[in-house]
């Protein structure tokens, strides 16, 4: 099995154990003289199973992304938190562009010469460049990662 395979499966299951979650406590109770729709224990027992199979994949996953090794990336776990990380600074430079901009704010701006004006605080168009060039590097690293997960068979 291909890691991409096994990411797809891990999601996959997440969603079966959290509808099955949601199927439990939706008919954990019942009103007397109307059985349930569904076994409740039959589902609790259903999930626990769904669990012991996502851990073992996760578990699977992990191992094969600390041993996968991508290259100037560092191996795959690296490149993954470093992707998480670009993530997070394209984020907050954006926002402070965002913000140093104006966007987003209430009213209609000065309607009187009388009123204050605002000032950025902030280079609005560096910080959209600084944006930019995140963006192409989560892009560049993405493409990395996804062709890694295809190309890497998952360890046992």
């Amino acid at each position: 099995m291909k890691l991409a395979e096994a990411l797809a499966e891990r999601k996959d299951t997440t969603r079966r154990v959290e509808q099955l979650r949601a199927r439990v406590v939706s008919n954990a109770r019942y009103q007397e003289g109307e059985p349930p729709s569904e076994d409740a224990a039959q589902l609790l027992a259903d999930a626990g199973e769904a669990m012991d199979t996502l851990e073992s994949l996760i578990r699977r996953i992990n191992r094969t992304n600390a041993t996968i090794d991508m290259g100037p990336d560092g191996t795959l776990t690296d490149a993954l938190a470093r992707r998480d990380v670009l993530r997070l600074r394209h984020s907050v430079v954006t926002a402070a562009a965002d913000a140093a901009a104006g966007t987003g704010e209430r009213g209609y701006g000065r309607q009187l010469r009388s009123e204050l004006v605002t000032l950025s605080a902030l280079p609005v168009a560096d910080l959209r460049g600084q944006a930019d060039v995140l963006a192409r590097e989560i892009r560049e690293l993405d493409v990395r990662i996804q062709r890694t997960n295809w190309e890497a068979d998952l360890l046992d």
